[in-house]
């Protein structure tokens, strides 16, 4: 089983960390949606530096908490977005959706 978790780095910051595949993702998406909703203030930032390899279910993971950060008014920044990540949005053509950091 691979071993994957979302923390919370800092008020505001979530970082995702490991494997991002169809085993780790279901658990993700639920602390991650929770996770999101308790978090106060008016922006987040997701962290994927510390991904060490995802599959779609990565990319899908980011995008559904863009959609709880915004439902929850909350702006978003992505940061440390790996290359796998990188090219699986490239290839989806969601790239322009995504608001990576400088």
């Amino acid at each position: 089983m691979s071993e994957a978790r979302i923390e919370q780095a800092a008020p505001g910051e979530l970082r995702l960390v490991g494997v991002l595949d169809f085993s780790t993702g279901p658990q993700l998406r639920e602390a991650g949606k929770q996770m999101i909703r308790a978090s106060k203030g008016a922006g987040l930032l997701l962290d994927c530096s510390a991904v060490e390899k995802t599959s779609s279910v990565g990319l899908a993971l980011l995008l559904a908490f863009m959609r709880d950060a915004e439902a929850a008014g909350k702006a978003v920044t992505v940061r440390g977005m790996p290359e796998d990540m990188r090219q699986i949005a490239e290839v989806s053509g969601v790239t322009e959706l995504l608001p990576l950091e400088a």
